[in-house]
């Protein structure tokens, strides 16, 4: 077994830190096999693996990254830019490409954006270019974020990621929006609404335009009526704001809500007008965030994969990193949501 004696001490009584010669030394082998060790290269025995294994613990050996960094000239680091939000779904998708990358044995360096300004998140390619990260996935629910990514330096490859729609800046991974919100109108038709109304977000993301589209061409489509449309935000307070307006038409017998967030505003507005949901109001909204099934009723949502699109995002930048993707035109992945069915929603009355 390998011994445990620490590594020895230079001037002034500082350890010196333990380099690759000592774990070779130690365990008995080149440096050359202790760097393949370290590089998870196929051509080492297993009984030799295990023995520089054993040395790097003895030693607590760390490998020097800058130096790796100069020699392979990857820095084995990943940039992402989030932007500060306690919104669910970017949040979610900032956890869910970190987890990816940490996987699949990158490091990530964030770099938060106070709003999504391309002035801001230019800035935010500056600071984690100087970091030297092998490669960019930006969280882009709106267009500026994107296009900013043309920013880049030459070579850096680059991924957005959310709900920002058709860009020539970046290839990008989004969950289909307007499929989401057609299985959400077409599931309250077929229970039997005459029509279905709509909470929405904020006009300026795409992702609540592509919401709305999708709602608006699912009733076009069934030969019902359209009805009028207000923007709003993703919050709760914009939700009971509707909710308000909505809960004092009698007519009002099914809304689409664009997320979770704008549903749970919408239920306490229709508790407050004394309709009951799903008896006389059917509900449903968008994201199924972890709480959603905990509402008064659980509420029928619609799913966002937020993991698959970490994922998807993660696999789609390696891919552009190891080959010539240069020349090849940028293009848009899309995840298929799909429908949770709880008791906020059922027949009309």
């Amino acid at each position: 077994m390998p011994s445990t004696q620490p590594a020895s001490h230079g001037d002034g009584g500082r350890p010196r830190l333990t380099v690759m010669r000592d774990v070779a030394k130690l365990a008995g082998v080149s440096h050359q096999t202790v760097s393949r060790v370290l590089n998870n290269h196929p051509n080492v025995r297993q009984e030799t693996r295990l023995r520089v294994l054993d040395a790097m613990e003895s030693l607590n050996y760390r490998r020097n990254l800058a130096a790796r960094t100069l020699v392979t000239r990857q820095s084995h680091t990943l940039g992402i830019i989030g932007f500060e939000t306690t919104l669910f779904g970017p949040a979610s998708l900032l956890y869910a490409i970190e987890s990816a990358a940490r996987d699949a044995g990158y490091m990530v360096s964030i770099a938060s954006v106070r709003d999504l300004e391309r002035r801001h998140v230019v800035e935010a390619v500056d600071r984690l270019t100087q970091h030297a990260v092998d490669g960019v996935i930006a969280i882009a629910p709106k267009l500026a974020v994107t296009n900013a990514l043309a920013q880049v330096p030459p070579g850096l490859r680059r991924v957005a990621v959310g709900g920002a729609g058709e860009s020539d800046a970046a290839p990008a991974v989004g969950i289909d929006n307007a499929a989401g919100a057609r299985l959400a109108t077409q599931h309250l038709l077929d229970l039997g609404h005459a029509t279905v109304h709509h909470a929405a977000g904020p006009a300026d993301w795409p992702e609540a335009h592509e919401r709305i589209e999708g709602w608006r061409s699912t009733l076009y489509a069934a030969g019902a009526v359209v009805p009028p449309v207000e923007p709003g935000w993703w919050d709760a307070e914009s939700g009971y704001e509707r909710g308000r307006q909505l809960a004092a038409d009698p007519r009002v017998t099914a809304i689409f809500c664009a997320n979770d967030r704008i549903a749970l505003g919408v239920l306490r507005a229709l508790h407050e007008a004394g309709r009951r949901v799903p008896e006389d109001v059917s509900i449903v909204g968008f994201d199924d965030m972890p709480d959603a099934g905990y509402f008064l009723p659980p509420l029928t949502t619609v799913r966002q994969d937020f993991g698959e699109l970490g994922r998807r995002a993660l696999a789609l930048l390696l891919e552009h990193m190891a080959g010539d993707s240069a020349a090849q035109p940028p293009h848009r992945i899309l995840v298929m949501p799909h429908l949770v069915a709880r008791a906020s929603s059922a027949p009309p009355p």
